[in-house]
């Protein structure tokens, strides 16, 4: 039986490294495996998943216009899909999360979907909180915080890397922006300190 699964964790945790192994041990055994990864993120160039240790995969790409249900519906028209990967799945809107339930429901097709669960003021992302909702099962990939503890959170910084607390909910960026962080450091990086 299908599911739907969200893979979350914080920036530098290795999701699209977890990701594109799994997407090869698929391929490894002769099932097919379908990449999709947000448009916006064309830090590995467009239509391209890429790990930080330097493995990547070709995908296909989606905004928040996109059907996703009609694109694997589209895709399946090639040949059978084993499963679907989907990175950058913080970047989904709450509809084309329903898309991929129905995907996993009604096309009996495994959905894993990787992406951040919490933006760098600690508020969920919309597709993530979605996915929190609906996905069938949920795991935690695991980084650490510079002290060892496991990092739940991630700041902003800017050039003399200072936290920033306030701005849009997505910019782009890589190490040189975002720093994981344990709740704790999270909290010290953005004022808030226990008393």
């Amino acid at each position: 039986m299908a599911k739907l699964f969200f893979n979350y964790s914080t920036m530098n945790a290795g999701k699209s490294t977890v990701l594109l192994q799994a997407s090869h041990n698929y391929r490894e055994h002769g099932m097919n495996t379908y990449l999709l990864t947000a448009q916006i993120d064309g830090r590995a160039g467009t239509g391209r998943i890429a790990s930080r240790i330097g493995i990547g995969s070709e995908a296909d790409t989606f905004n928040d216009t996109v059907d996703l249900h009609s694109m694997v519906s589209t895709r399946l028209r090639q040949g059978d899909l084993a499963c679907i990967f989907v990175d950058e799945a913080q970047f989904l809107t709450p509809d084309q999360v329903w898309q991929l339930a129905r995907v996993v429901d009604d096309l009996n097709i495994p959905v894993l979907c990787y992406g951040l669960r919490v933006d760098f003021r600690g508020e969920l992302f919309p597709g993530s909180a979605s996915l929190l909702a609906l996905a069938d099962e949920m795991r935690e990939v695991r980084t650490i915080c510079r002290c060892g503890r496991k990092a739940t959170m991630v700041i902003r910084q800017d050039d003399q890397g200072n936290a920033i607390i306030e701005g849009d909910q997505v910019q782009i960026g890589g190490n040189e922006t975002y720093v994981s962080l344990c709740r704790r450091h999270w909290r010290e990086a953005v004022g808030d300190r226990a008393t």
